[in-house]
Parts: C-alpha cells; structure tokens; sequence
C-alpha cells in the first residue's frame, strides 16, 4: 500500500475523535495553538459593522497550516518503518512542510513540485533542500510518466496532477521502504487539520461570539475543512447556538466545485490513483500558470464535496488580480502579507463585510489566514508593476478533460 496501516484506518475511521500521540504533540508545541485575531483596522478602513476575526497558520515553522498533517503523517510513517516518503507540492507548502517533519522524525523526502511554481518560488525548494529533502520540477525527466508528458509538450507548466503521478510512480518502484504523502484532499489529512477550527470554536467562546459566515480557500480542501469541519459537526449534532454559512473560495481559473462536474475521477493525471467522488474539472486538465499554486489542482476532496452537494455550503471564485488588490489592502491594515491562496478568502471575506455594510448587519466573519506570503515576493513584484494578468478559464479545455474521465454506472437509490 502507498500509506501506511495507521493512516489507512485512519482514512475509513467512524471514530469521532482519534488521539493525537505524545510525540506529534510535542511537535506541535512549536506554534499550536495558533492565535486568532481579529481584523479592526480593516473593519475600520471597510466602515463595515461586521466583526472579522482570523486564525493565523502563518505562525508554523513553515508558514502555512500544512504541517498540521506533514507532522503525524511523517510519524505514523516513521512507526511502521518507511526510510522515505515521496510526495508532489504546487507552491511548496506542503514540500516544505513534509521536508520539516522529515528532518523532525528522520525520514527522508523526495518532492515533485508543479514547474511554474519550482520557476516563480525558487526559495522554496531551497528551503525544501535546506532540511534535507530533494526538489524536482514537475514534469520531470525522472519518471515514466514525466518523460511522456515532456516529448509531448516540452513547455508544459506542471499541474498538481502530474506531480502526483511522478510521487506514485517514485513511491512504487523505489529501493528502500517508501512510502507516499499527500497533502489534501483525503480524509486522513482533513481530519488532521480539525485542530484550526477546534481551536478557533475555543477562541471564540473566550472572546464571547460565534461566527456568522466561516470563510476559507479551497484546492484540494484541506485548509477550508480544518476551519470549517468542526463548526459543521456542531450544526450536524444541533449544538451550534446559531446558524451559519460556510463559503468556500476558489480560484476563477481553477474552479472545481464552481464548474466542475460530481464524478468519479482520478485524483492525478497518471491514473496511478484510486477513483475518488469529487467536483472535478477532469484529470488531464492543466490549470493557467496563475500564483495561487496551491489552489491549481483539477478536483475537490470528497468530503468537501459531497457537502457542497448537500448544499450544507457555498463557493465562489476569483480572479487573481483582485485577489492580490484584497491581499495589500489586508497587509496595509493588519501586518502581514498573506500567500496568493489565503488572498482567495482574504477577498471573499471583505466581501462578506460590505454585505454587511450595504445590509446594516453587525455579523461576525471568520476568515481562515491559512499561510504568509514571505516566499512570494516575486509574485508581488510582479503584482506592484502591473505585469500579473487574470488567466482565463477555457470551458473548451474542461470539457475534452471531462470526456475523458472513467464512465461509472450513476449509483441507484
């Protein structure tokens, strides 16, 4: 199997809660809890009587909320013997996240990242190599699949999809104990990252509120289900003092939930994966080269979907260039200047506050501030020079991927 037997269970587990062990714990101590803040200046610079608090994962020795599952994944896989875990990342996140708890635990990491990003945030790979892992450009010569991709499209900018397919296929035919690591989308992983929303519903009751709307990017969905998932549980099992909404926020050329299609789909470009349920734009689509690398993965994790289904949750997508606008606007007020993924939410929660503002409503928001944008200082370079245009979604391109996704029988009721 590509993971090992305690993350296997932990994937189909019907335990409401699973026991964080000591060691994992003792990691997490570095930055958790993380704090939650609240946003008054931009209420001030918004005039908005809506209330915006955030919870900050920029704190974590990496600056995203990913080692939230890099941490017990790397441990669980250090119990049961690996040597080595491969792995894929868009904007080095999650790379750098696995790269950290490898060193932590002494497992080594070997990391495909999506080529556009390797090109535009050299200093994640770097800091990748710095605690021991290696870094490749995805598509890469390495592999079967990368060397196909390559001889039919010498230029191809990488998809999170493809880095998969080149994580798989190292994983398998590696020559000592490897395993795989994936950073979203599968239950394991969303479950890890609870702890910001178990967190956050604790915060909150300190500081006397609920939330009114929860906000959070999605991609793959791991950081909007560590937000949202828990707030959720207290709808589900009517504990929640009042009810809510919960926006998930996508990029306008990436847009799974927003434009894809409910279906069973491969989760990388390979088909090296298990079909999963999922809002998908299609297996083989290759996202524009926009700067939210993390948010350019063609599907939704099921969960997340299947929620979506339920209408127990909205999305709404933006372009890229107002949501680097949203991301100045919140630095210049709050302090920190958030990554291009955390810009998506950033910008649907100032939306949310002039609702309210137009409404009259005093509401409360809470925005997941899911990494800082330390490591994308050319992607702001770029922004402040005017030289960052929106990519445009082609249905064209969704559509012949979508043709080519496996034809399952519709379940029957």
């Amino acid at each position: 199997p590509l993971f090992p037997p305690e993350l296997i269970a932990q994937e189909v587990s019907q335990e409401r809660y699973i026991e964080i062990p000591a060691e994992v714990q003792q990691v997490y101590k570095v930055w958790r809890p993380s704090p939650l803040f609240r946003a008054r200046k931009l209420e001030e610079e918004l005039g908005t009587p809506a209330k915006i608090f955030y919870k900050y994962e920029g704190v974590s020795p990496t600056g995203s909320h990913k080692p939230n599952t890099a941490v017990p994944q790397v441990y669980y896989n250090k119990m049961a013997g690996t040597k080595k875990i491969t792995t894929e990342t868009g904007a080095g996140q999650w790379g750098s996240s696995l790269a950290y708890a490898g060193a932590a635990f002494g497992v080594d990491i070997e990391v495909f990242q999506v080529k556009i990003s390797f090109q535009t945030k050299p200093y994640r790979s770097v800091y990748m190599n710095t605690f021991g892992a290696q870094c490749h450009a995805s598509p890469s010569d390495r592999t079967d699949i990368g060397r196909k991709i390559l001889a039919d499209d010498p230029n191809c900018s990488g998809s999170l999809g493809i880095a998969i397919s080149e994580a798989v296929e190292s994983c398998v035919k590696s020559e000592v104990p490897t395993k795989y690591a994936l950073g979203s989308v599968l239950n394991h992983v969303l479950m890890h990252q609870t702890i910001i929303g178990q967190e956050a519903i604790k915060q909150l009751e300190m500081a006397g509120e609920f939330p009114d709307v929860l906000v959070a990017c999605t991609g793959g969905g791991s950081n909007f289900a560590g937000l949202c998932f828990p707030f959720l549980g207290m709808r589900f099992r009517k504990e929640a003092p009042k009810d809510f909404r919960v926006v998930a926020v996508e990029p306008a050329a990436c847009p799974s939930l927003t434009k894809g299609k409910y279906a069973y789909d491969f989760g990388d470009t390979g088909h090296m994966t298990p079909l999963i349920k999922t809002h998908t734009l299609g297996h083989s689509f290759i996202p524009p080269p926009d700067h939210a690398g993390g948010l350019r993965y063609h599907a939704m994790a099921p969960l997340i979907s299947h929620l979506y289904e339920s209408k127990e949750m909205t999305a709404v997508s933006y372009h890229q260039t107002e949501c680097f606008a949203a991301g100045l606007l919140w630095a210049k007020c709050e302090g920190v200047l958030p990554a291009p993924e955390a810009n998506h939410a950033i910008k649907a929660a100032i939306e949310e506050a002039l609702r309210c503002k137009r409404e009259g409503k005093a509401e409360t928001i809470l925005v997941n501030m899911c990494g800082h944008g330390n490591f994308d200082m050319a992607a702001y370079d770029k922004y402040n020079k005017g030289e960052i245009v929106d990519s445009k979604f082609n249905q064209e391109d969704m559509a012949m991927a979508l043709a080519g996704i496996p034809q399952v029988p519709e379940e029957s009721g």
